[in-house]
């Protein structure tokens, strides 16, 4: 089994996300922040590596989705509204614990500090696998999607897929990124 994480700040389209992925309304979606508070977790099903893959570990595995709180306000440095500390320290033990991270960045707001932050410990000390997406491309023009993905770029030392939820741009590529990543895995 495969557990991915998906983080971000408040109201960035996890949920959303994560609906798009099982190809139905699992999780709770709102225009409010703190909708989701906690976890939720299901299966997304078994993933077929592409022959054309290097693959180590045989031909499929179970990936399970983990919709998280948001953690920060998007608009301040501040942790998101509905998270006590207690709560706040289970999500960050429960995104430790994933083999991959789905990193969300919405493109009205930028990348948040706290999210940087914690986006390098991860990949830093957890040596987690993390792609980053910046969603609500359709809410933004074309060049400020293309100047935040240069800052990005730039701070998290990655390349960001950018991602509409409304319109399915990029979906494809996370799809592909996330099967990448799916083939080495820790097994849990």
């Amino acid at each position: 089994m495969i557990k991915v994480a998906i983080i971000g700040a408040e109201n960035v389209g996890k949920s959303t996300l994560m609906n798009a992925l099982l190809g139905r309304k699992i999780s709770e979606t709102q225009p409010i922040p703190g909708t989701t508070k906690g976890v939720i977790r299901r299966a997304f099903g078994m993933v077929k590596i592409p022959k054309t893959m290097k693959n180590p570990f045989g031909g499929a595995d179970e990936l399970v989705l983990i919709d998280t709180a948001g953690l920060y306000d998007p608009q301040h440095e501040l942790r998101g509204k509905v998270l006590s500390e207690e709560k706040f320290k289970e999500l960050l033990n429960e995104i430790v614990s994933a083999d991959i991270v789905i990193h969300m960045i919405d493109a009205q707001y930028g990348l948040h500090r706290g999210m940087e932050k914690l986006h390098h410990l991860l990949k830093f000390r957890y040596d987690k696998p993390i792609i980053v997406v910046v969603n609500k491309i359709d809410l933004v023009s074309r060049e400020k999607a293309e100047e935040l993905r240069e800052i990005i770029k730039k701070r998290l030392e990655q390349e960001p897929i950018l991602l509409s939820l409304v319109t399915y741009e990029g979906f494809n590529e996370l799809l592909e990124k996330l099967a990448y990543y799916a083939q080495y895995a820790r097994r849990s």
